[in-house]
């Protein structure tokens, strides 16, 4: 049979080669610039308690609005694939902003939004809504940079779905909702739990539109990715990398579990 690409051993060499020199190496550097602080030096650094309150910013704010892009990015592509209506194509289009935006771009637009002279603050602060420079802002940004990874991992399956087998549950006398938790979500439950951990995933090391409406003021509303500039900008390189590594060694916990729960999910399914 007429292969399109070469043999296994040269296209698996070739994989391990670039996965090597794309991920493998940068990561390990972070690792071994690391090890080149004491075990003291490395805790006074990686857990203060600066760095734990970004920490605790960084990793909340990205649950928080991953929960949140699951729930109406499940909204959005069931509205897109099973509804027609005016600007239907315009609104698929818009899904996708967040992707081809610059994020610093869509952090300066939230700051004149939701600042205490913007369209919005104006009218949201004199009833004690403070949105800009608050943690809320965080989650605001984050929301919008994860939402699209939802919405088109999910859009693909609800489309494959056949409507036939929900038509069969109501002939059998289920509810619109019965029919949904039965029928619906266990089909697309992997791929929503895929979007939800790279919606996640995205959140936690997003910088560009966060920076401008969070505030960045330490112990409310710094994120762990300003952190590590912080360190860069004192020239404590073996600082950065000592947050940077928590940071990727909690990162990777949260996705392997997130992942175990997908199989789990897939195993019950099948």
């Amino acid at each position: 049979m007429q292969r399109v690409l070469p043999g296994f051993h040269l296209t698996l060499g070739y994989t391990l080669v670039y996965l090597a020199l794309i991920v493998l190496v940068p990561l390990s550097a972070v690792f071994l610039r690391t090890f080149s602080l004491t075990w003291d030096e490395f805790v006074a650094v990686a857990f203060s308690q600066r760095a734990l309150a970004a920490y605790r910013l960084s990793f909340g704010a990205a649950l928080f609005a991953g929960v949140l892009n699951a729930v109406f990015g499940l909204l959005l592509a069931w509205v897109l694939v099973r509804y027609r209506f005016p600007g239907k194509r315009i609104v698929d289009a818009i899904i996708d902003l967040p992707f081809a935006l610059p994020t610093a771009v869509a952090g300066i637009a939230f700051t004149a939004l939701y600042a205490g002279n913007g369209w919005f603050g104006q009218y949201l602060e004199p009833m004690g809504i403070k949105i800009a420079f608050t943690p809320i802002g965080v989650v605001v940004a984050l929301i919008f940079v994860g939402l699209p990874f939802v919405v088109r991992t999910v859009q693909p399956v609800l489309q494959d779905l056949n409507t036939e087998v929900e038509e069969a549950a109501a002939t059998l006398g289920a509810t619109r909702i019965t029919a949904f938790r039965r029928v619906i979500l266990p089909a697309i439950l992997p791929a929503l739990s895929t979007g939800f951990a790279m919606a996640f995933a995205r959140a936690v090391g997003e910088y560009g539109s966060v920076i401008f409406i969070a505030g960045n003021m330490p112990m409310k509303s710094e994120i762990a990715p300003l952190l590590i500039i912080v360190q860069l900008e004192q020239f404590n390189y073996a600082g950065a990398t000592s947050i940077a590594t928590v940071m990727l060694v909690a990162s990777f916990l949260l996705l392997l579990v997130i992942n175990l729960l997908q199989a789990w999910g897939r195993a019950r399914g099948a």
